[in-house]
């Protein structure tokens, strides 16, 4: 274990990392077991056009999720730097100056989305005239929701940043049970439905905002808020913010402003599939998020203990285990996408099946990306990473609305969005290697080939059961069956270094009691 631990990085953070992640991965499954149940009935209930008024109304409240996602990834990047560095005095200052930014924020949404906002939705949005009522209301509560869930962010971060990871698990319960009395009180009641939706995910947020804020009070003394204020470190806390807020921009204008382009040409059938097709995408992205949420911390350790060596290798082994963690389970998505929602859905909405694949390979493309930005984001020198990933990133926008004007189909988008996620990986590297030293010739040898000719052999046997049965569910099986076990033996083989096996053998066999 010696050379394993010299070559991959320590086995305390090994140990904590896998148990991190498996608790992540004990909450993902029964929060998408239940998603898959709810979006059918919800898609059932609502219907298409109800669907996506709802997908676009909420939409554009959560475009202004750029300001509370900066700050998320701000107060996270803080604590766990100070976490550390144990300094836990500096650590609850930051904690109460972090709170104060988020209720000023808090205001500001508010303020925008009762005036510009609320004009763009009555004169500017392409919404059926006998539901704009059900729409306003559906609007005045996703704002509620939304500085909700704002004002717990500061919570949630304080337990991220000391990965306690368990809370997730647990709170997955609350989340699930809520989910399913939300679809039965849908389903049953007598009032507007779509109203009904948004009232109802309104309450639900405000349950688990409150479980997430009294766990954190309770357990961490720095979350006790008292008004603190140091200009210095306002000022710092912002200066990081406002370079990250530029990129957070761009990634709500190629998700949320995209999908308000759509709505504007194509009206809310479109938006419907598009809702849908990301809602697949946001199961299997769970995969590398949960995985994510447990290795971000300890990069952001790495690097306040000046660690490189160690930062860098966590990054590596970080950005394949996220590709391997979503090809895995998108690789039969990607083949029997028609087949699945045909089990899935009552009406399959036009474009959903094209939608869902583009958007499972723009996702592929960006698994790598998010241990490439957490290590730049712990340097806190981010004002050229986003200048230039936020500049191309929001080039989706425009270049989509060229497109769309020109009269081209609404999955040019995303086209659009691939071309620009591959650039931006290449861009992302170059700016590391400035930034930490980063190898980035090694990175591409190690990492991104590796990982991309691993999967290669995996497409032999399922493509040839593909053509030679015709679509049943005995096919899906078999494909899904054969291309999960080729992909895992292929990663075994081709995918994983000689220490990242003896890694692997030795986790697989403490948890199945046999060494």
């Amino acid at each position: 274990m010696q050379q394993i631990f010299n070559s991959f990085m320590s086995t305390e953070n090994n140990k904590r990392i896998a148990k991190n992640t498996l608790m992540l991965y004990f909450r993902m499954f029964i929060t998408m077991l239940v998603s898959l149940i709810t979006v059918r009935i919800v898609l059932d209930t609502l219907g298409t056009v109800d669907y996506g008024v709802y997908n676009v109304v909420g939409g554009m409240v959560m475009m202004f999720s750029f300001l509370s996602g900066t700050m998320a990834m701000a107060s996270q990047r803080f604590f766990a730097f100070e976490i550390g560095k144990n300094n836990h005095d500096q650590l609850r200052k930051t904690f109460s100056i972090t709170i104060t930014i988020y209720v000023i924020i808090a205001l500001f949404i508010l303020i925008i989305s009762e005036t510009i906002g609320l004009w763009f939705l009555n004169h500017k949005m392409t919404i059926p005239l006998e539901r704009m009522a059900a729409a306003r209301w559906v609007y005045q509560l996703s704002i509620l929701s939304f500085i909700m869930s704002i004002l717990s962010i500061p919570y949630n971060a304080a337990v991220i940043a000391h990965e306690k990871m368990n809370v997730y698990a647990y709170v997955s319960i609350v989340e699930v049970t809520l989910k399913l009395i939300i679809v039965y009180l849908l389903v049953i009641s007598p009032y507007d439905k779509l109203v009904v939706y948004a009232t109802l995910i309104l309450f639900t947020t405000t349950i688990t905002t409150f479980i997430y804020r009294i766990y954190a009070k309770r357990n961490f003394q720095e979350c006790n808020y008292s008004f603190y204020w140091n200009t210095p470190l306002f000022k710092e806390i912002l200066s990081y913010s406002g370079w990250n807020l530029f990129g957070s921009l761009a990634g709500i204008m190629k998700n949320h402003g995209i999908n308000i382009l759509l709505n504007i040409f194509f009206g809310p059938t479109v938006n419907a599939a598009r809702g849908i097709a990301f809602q697949v995408n946001n199961l299997l992205e769970r995969f590398v998020q949960n995985f994510m949420t447990a290795v971000r911390p300890q990069i952001i350790k790495y690097y306040a203990s000046n660690e490189m060596g160690l930062l860098h290798r966590l990054v590596f082994q970080s950005s394949k285990f996220s590709f391997f963690l979503l090809i895995i389970p998108a690789f039969p998505v990607l083949l029997e996408t028609k087949f699945i929602f045909s089990l899935w859905l009552k009406e399959i909405p036009d474009y959903v099946i094209l939608f869902t694949r583009l958007v499972i390979i723009n996702a592929i493309i960006d698994s790598y990306t998010s241990p490439l930005g957490t290590s730049a984001l712990a340097t806190g020198k981010i004002k050229n990473y986003q200048l230039i990933i936020g500049g191309f990133a929001l080039l989706n926008f425009p270049i989509s609305f060229i497109f769309l004007k020109l009269g081209y189909s609404p999955q040019s988008t995303m086209y659009i969005s691939i071309a620009i996620a591959i650039t931006c990986l290449g861009l992302r590297l170059i700016i590391l290697k400035g930034l930490i030293s980063f190898p980035v010739k090694k990175y591409i040898n190690n990492v991104v080939l590796r990982s991309f000719s691993s999967t290669l052999p995996s497409f032999i046997v399922p493509s040839i059961i593909l053509l030679t049965l015709e679509e049943s569910f005995i096919r899906f099986i078999l494909v899904s069956a054969s291309s999960i076990t080729f992909l895992i033996c292929s990663i075994f083989l081709i995918g994983l270094s000689k220490t990242e096996k003896q890694f692997a053998i030795q986790f697989i066999k403490k948890k199945m009691n046999l060494n």
